[in-house]
């Protein structure tokens, strides 16, 4: 009698490893000497930061008239950054958060360094909202509610630039939190293994005086949950108040419902883009193929196409609203957007966001490496322009046709984007040689039940019983 049987799902393991080998792997990044790769990657990103230096000197000395920003177009490349960079952020805190609380076993391998991505884009998003206050080391502190000699100068909490302040600082806090709180397992094995008295003081500080002791594992596991309880709405709300920076204004274009999960979606679908970008590198720069495997980016691919067909399915809804309405104002913000100065921009936006996700219908491209990893560098380049599209084509022709004005990037703008660039790739650089990459701690907990020899073991079992009936 023909039996049929449930297939087994690929490892998330490979190689056959063993419980030393885990920290053997993940430690010698740590531990050895950095290598000639890694040296290279690192001098490019801080020649890259050198010369964003100077744009961002230039721009505070001579002040933010150095940007191509105009009378009318008053946000640009400054606010399409910041949203930009704060969507990339939060594929971090989703891998971390909301896949703990699904227990899904397979973001053990990539949590850490999508955390470390999230804190990162983060501080490089912080950037643009300090530079463009103008002086910021006499404006910054305008942003808090201090009493003060001259009056009141309490700030305006209806204001969505100010739920920013908060949603922002609030996510980022609780990000870094629970990145670090990780990373304390970790810290204290390569501490034990340390050889040298300085590596061992520095990591036994980091450690926290941590003992593996059942009652440390019970703490540490109740807080990871709870933290992951307080990050997941956060992961909704972060990106939800930042739309609401456009969608509570009256300008045609903006003054839309539908931004919210539009931009939560949005910001999942780059985040996850850039986290392939960054593993890809990492598990070749690193040889950790053996942990960062074909299963793990073809999972994240299909989120990848999940969430770029949600912002497809907006992009056609905000069409068809601006037609349904009835309001020629927003009728012409969004003729403009497709067929006005700025159509290329609309064009790129539509082929990245919503044909190239597409192909990951396709096994092959889903599970190619070069594939993935330039449809990865695609797909940020297109959510870029989303944004370029959302702020500038908005604000460049509005109710008045007489305000109607070109926007055009100067070098300072270009700059200080690649500060941002040179900022977030130093600080991953340095992270991935001085702290585990993988979370040792957390891959050891799946390897009897997700590696090469669980698999073989279970089809040994399967063919046993095969063969018995």
């Amino acid at each position: 009698m023909e039996v049929t049987t449930s297939p087994v799902r690929e490892p998330l393991i490979t190689g056959k490893k063993t419980l030393h080998d885990i920290t053997y792997d993940v430690c010698r990044h740590v531990e050895n000497k950095p290598n000639v790769a890694w040296l290279l990657a690192l001098a490019t990103a801080m020649g890259v930061l050198a010369i964003g230096a100077y744009a961002v000197w230039r721009t505070l000395w001579d002040g933010i008239g150095m940007w191509g920003n105009n009378k009318t177009v008053g946000w640009a490349w400054d606010i399409t950054n910041f949203v930009w960079w704060i969507g990339i952020g939060h594929a971090g805190t989703l891998i971390s958060a909301i896949l703990l609380l699904f227990r899904q076993k397979w973001r053990n391998a990539v949590n850490r360094a999508a955390e470390a991505m999230t804190i990162f884009a983060v501080l490089a998003a912080a950037v643009f909202p300090i530079l463009h206050t103008g002086r910021p080391w006499l404006t910054a502190y305008w942003v808090f509610p201090l009493p003060n000699v001259f009056g009141s100068l309490w700030i305006d909490f209806n204001s969505p630039l100010v739920w920013d302040v908060f949603a922002v600082s609030t996510y980022f806090t609780v990000s870094l939190v629970f990145w670090y709180i990780g990373l304390i397992p970790d810290f204290a094995t390569i501490r034990d293994r340390a050889k040298g008295i300085i590596s061992r003081t520095i990591y036994g500080a980091l450690s926290f005086g941590w003992n593996g002791s059942a009652k440390t594992w019970e703490r540490y596991e109740a807080v990871s949950l709870i933290l992951a309880g307080l990050a997941t709405p956060l992961v909704l709300s972060v990106h939800t108040i930042v739309s609401m920076d456009f969608a509570t204004s009256v300008i045609p274009g903006w003054h839309t419902t539908i931004f919210p999960p539009y931009f939560v979606a949005g910001a999942i679908f780059s985040g996850f883009a850039m986290v392939l970008t960054l593993m890809i590198i990492t598990r070749r720069l690193f040889r950790l193929t053996d942990y960062i495997t074909m299963q793990h980016i073809e999972l994240m691919n299909i989120i990848i196409l999940v969430t770029g067909s949600i912002v497809g399915v907006a992009y056609l809804t905000e069409l068809f609203m601006a037609w349904y309405s009835g309001v020629e104002y927003e009728q012409y913000a969004f003729l403009n957007r497709a067929t006005g100065p700025y159509w290329w921009a609309y064009g790129i936006m539509m082929t990245c966001n919503v044909v190239s996700p597409q192909l990951f219908w396709i096994r092959k491209i889903r599970t190619s490496i070069v594939a993935t990893f330039a449809l990865s560098i695609v797909v940020n380049i297109g959510m870029w322009f989303e944004r370029f599209v959302i702020i500038v084509t908005s604000l460049h022709r509005d109710f008045l046709p007489s305000s109607w004005v070109m926007f055009y990037p100067t070098m300072f703008d270009v700059g200080t984007y690649l500060f941002t660039f040179g900022l977030f790739f130093t600080l991953f650089f340095l992270f991935v040689k001085f702290f585990p990459v993988i979370n040792m701690a957390e891959v050891k907990t799946i390897l009897k039940s997700s590696s090469d020899n669980t698999v073989v073991h279970h089809k040994i079992e399967e063919d046993t019983k095969v063969t018995t009936h």
